[in-house]
């Protein structure tokens, strides 16, 4: 039966704005120097007559979601932003209702057909990835659940039951979720607190020697700084994936500059994760890295916490690559290679043992990742596509929200300080650190909390 707290889409606008990062960032091979954010506003109505306005942001990360070796970085992001458009088309003649999960996996299923036309109209050489779909339009599923949210005047995670869903997680998932909603797999409150992972990229300098020259800014540039300004326990490292040698010398050295800076200010635990991006041949090249890190560096390896996808998106051209062994010392957490639940437990059976949430894939896939991974024992980790401002607290509602994932991934105030600016005012906890930890017990308003 219809509910009374069903919704509408009334209408919708967005717009974009560019970021320069202060300073580049370097992944999978490719240097970034800015952001081009997408934000999408919603209005809503639900049947009782209530109306709100909720909006959703994020990066459309390109580069990250779409690295080509046959169309440009100017003409991915001019495609990503036109399926961006498209899609808040097809959905201004949208005429369902329901709850948000219902309506956002009703306009997912036109975003193939979307993404084509957009090949067409552009002339691409390839097909739009499906990585790169989701996140050109999850800004617009964050304004339809933060709007939901704000129209029924709650906190969109405590909307997530069966009083205001109308079908099960079995309609989405497998038949093993008949009868379960979203809310068993969901906090009521945030957790209050969270660990903060700092992002170590391949281009960041360690110390003081590895600055050509200085950026005086007045935000910290070496590591030992990052660390004393901002109290940092977690540390996020970023391997290239093709140069073992360097692999294993730069966590070496990391291990080396923490255990010195840690030690100076009195901290004897923390942690790291690794990020090859996709880059290593094969499983082999994680299983020599370990061992080889174990002999060099036994107390960095016992520091990590996770590795993240160290092998080919492509999974199923890779079938090669099973993570068995590795996941055996490490947990194996899938990241670039998961775009639906068919990827999910493909991964599975390859051996990853952990899933890589990410706010920039959509809030209703995230929601629905997160419960199947819980259902299945796997780690979870909520990782970060340098979201500033809003898109950064949409990032952390997904940490602190669901159960068992330990701490929150953010780096816009490393290398995009300038979209966080306002933000700093209204969510001092989450955009100023000092001890390490974020100020999660904040993101608790209407809507998704920010």
């Amino acid at each position: 039966m219809p509910k009374s707290t069903d919704i509408r889409l009334v209408e919708l606008t967005s717009r974009t704005e560019r970021f320069a990062y202060r300073t580049p960032i370097k992944f999978g091979g490719r240097v970034v120097t800015d952001a081009v954010v997408l934000d999408v506003q919603a209005t809503v109505e639900t049947r009782d007559g209530r109306q709100a306005v909720g909006t959703g942001s994020m990066p459309l990360g390109n580069a990250w979601a779409w690295p080509s070796q046959t169309v440009s970085g100017e003409e991915t992001l001019r495609a990503m932003n036109r399926l961006a458009e498209l899609t808040l088309q097809q959905a201004r003649v949208y005429r369902g209702s329901g709850h948000p999960l219902e309506i956002t996996h009703d306009l997912a299923a036109d975003i193939h057909a979307a993404a084509e036309q957009v090949r067409r109209e552009l002339n691409l050489g390839e097909p739009i990835p499906r990585l790169a779909q989701l996140v050109a339009t999850s800004p617009l599923e964050a304004a339809i659940h933060d709007a939901y949210g704000k129209a029924l005047g709650a906190n969109s995670y405590d909307l997530l039951g069966r009083e205001f869903v109308n079908q099960d997680l079995s309609a989405y998932l497998t038949p093993d979720f008949r009868g379960e909603y979203l809310d068993q797999y969901t906090l009521r409150a945030p957790k209050p607190r969270m660990p903060l992972y700092h992002l170590v990229g391949a281009l960041d300098p360690l110390t003081e020697a590895d600055i050509a020259q200085r950026i005086n800014d007045g935000l910290p540039e070496t590591l030992p700084e990052w660390i004393r300004a901002d109290g940092l326990t977690h540390l996020k490292l970023k391997l290239n994936g093709d140069d073992l040698a360097w692999d294993v010398n730069r966590v070496a050295a990391i291990e080396r500059v923490a255990a010195e800076t840690q030690a100076a200010r009195g901290c004897t635990a923390w942690n790291y994760s690794l990020d090859f991006n996709e880059r290593c041949a094969s499983v082999q090249y994680v299983l020599d890295f370990l061992a080889q890190l174990s002999a060099r560096a036994p107390a960095a390896l016992a520091r990590v916490q996770y590795i993240e996808q160290p092998t080919h998106r492509d999974l199923r051209a890779h079938l090669e690559n099973r993570m068995h062994a590795a996941a055996k010392i490490k947990p194996v957490v899938i990241d670039e290679s998961l775009v639906d639940l068919e990827s999910l437990l493909l991964c599975r059976e390859l051996g990853y043992s952990g899933v890589a949430l990410k706010a920039c894939k959509g809030h209703s896939e995230a929601l629905l990742m997160g419960a199947a991974a819980q259902k299945f024992g796997m780690f979870l980790c909520v990782q970060d596509l340098t979201c500033p401002g809003r898109s950064f607290l949409h990032s952390a509602t997904l940490s602190a929200r669901i159960p068992t994932i330990a701490a929150i991934e953010g780096n816009a105030r490393q290398y995009c300080p300038a979209g966080n600016h306002g933000w700093e005012e209204r969510f001092p906890g989450m955009f100023c650190v000092t001890d390490g930890t974020l100020d999660t017990s904040t993101l608790t308003g209407p809507g998704l909390g920010y």
